[in-house]
């Protein structure tokens, strides 16, 4: 679809091909809601993301920055000094949606101890 087109038709994560898609994938993917809710208390030069965000890769961090600056959510501040120094912000729309995703990665983290036992008994239940 093309963004003329798209802007007449009311967007639907349901549906395929709609573009929401893509901005749900970006925003909730396993480095994209971890970027987010970093940036959520502050900003950050890259390494200090890095070293945040446990078991990124330079590559994934950078290509996670990459997108979420792309999509209006990661604000990228290079300023002109030797060595050059790079930091990352969250947008008003970043904003809005590392609330979004906090609040369901803080959810994850009170739930962990129910969705533990539902495993334990899916797994007994077909070991039996």
């Amino acid at each position: 679809m093309s963004v003329s087109a798209t802007a007449s038709v009311r967007p639907d994560v349901n549906a395929t091909g709609c573009p929401s898609r893509l901005v749900l994938e970006h925003v909730t993917s396993r480095w994209g809601v971890l970027v987010l809710a970093a940036l959520r208390e502050r900003t950050h030069r890259f390494s200090e993301l890095r070293r945040t965000i446990g078991g990124v890769s330079e590559k994934m961090l950078a290509q996670t920055l990459r997108t979420l600056e792309r999509d209006g959510f990661v604000h990228r501040d290079a300023h002109p000094v030797i060595p050059p120094r790079v930091d990352y912000s969250l947008t008003g729309l970043g904003r809005e949606a590392a609330e979004q995703v906090w609040a369901l990665a803080r959810w994850s983290e009170r739930r962990l101890d129910a969705v533990q036992e539902a495993r334990r008994a899916y797994d007994g239940a077909r070991s039996s």
